[in-house]
C-alpha cells in the first residue's frame, strides 16, 4: 500500500467582537486545509483525522482486503456518513445481514443506536471518508456486540491524528 500523509497549515487563533456593545471578545474557531497523499502501513486499518470543529469530525480510513470494523457495534450518540473513495465495502446489520454494498462515490449514512460492522471487500485497498458528528445531549460510546477479531478493532489498528504542519504514516 502507498503512503499516506496529510499536510495542514499551523492556524492562528483571532479574536472577533461579536457583542453590539464591542466589548466581549471570543475566539473563533479557524477554517483548516488539509491534503491527503498515499503512505504505507503494516495494520488491516489506518485511520487519518483530517479534523474536528469538536461537533464534526472527518477521517479517511484506509482498509485492507477483509479488514474494518470487523465486529458488531453501536455507538450511542454517535452518527456517521462513509463515502467509498476508492475500493469497495460491505455493511453488515444484526445477524451479518448486509446492509449495502458501495464503491467509489457511494457510502451510507448511520444514525447512533445501529448495529453494524463493515469489511474491505474488493479487489484493491479500500479508501473511504468518515464523517461524524455527535447527538446533543447524549453520551457516545462504543458498546460491541460480538467480539473485535485482532489488529482491526479500535486501538488494534493505527491512528493518526491531525498534525500541526503535516503528517506521514508508512513503511
Amino acid at each position: 500500500m502507498g503512503a499516506l500523509s496529510i499536510t495542514v497549515p499551523i492556524r492562528q487563533e483571532r479574536s472577533y467582537g461579536h457583542s453590539r456593545t464591542g466589548s466581549n471578545h471570543r475566539e473563533t474557531p479557524q477554517a483548516a486545509n488539509f491534503q491527503i497523499r498515499k503512505a504505507g502501513s503494516d495494520a488491516g486499518k489506518t485511520i487519518v483525522n483530517l479534523g474536528t470543529s469538536g461537533l464534526i469530525r472527518g477521517a479517511v480510513q484506509v482498509v485492507k482486503k477483509g479488514a474494518g470494523d470487523n465486529n458488531l457495534h453501536i455507538h450511542t450518540g454517535m452518527d456517521g456518513i462513509w463515502m467509498v473513495l476508492k475500493g469497495e465495502v460491505t455493511f453488515y446489520g444484526e445477524g451479518d445481514e448486509i446492509i449495502g454494498v458501495f464503491g467509489p462515490n457511494e457510502g451510507i449514512v448511520m444514525p447512533h443506536g445501529n448495529a453494524y460492522w463493515f469489511s474491505s471487500t474488493g479487489d484493491v485497498v479500500l479508501e473511504f471518508l468518515q464523517i461524524v458528528t455527535w447527538a446533543p445531549d447524549v453520551e457516545d460510546k462504543r458498546v460491541d456486540l460480538t467480539e473485535q477479531k485482532e489488529k482491526v478493532g479500535p486501538g488494534r489498528g493505527q491512528l493518526f491524528r491531525r498534525p500541526r504542519s503535516r503528517l506521514t504514516f508508512g513503511s
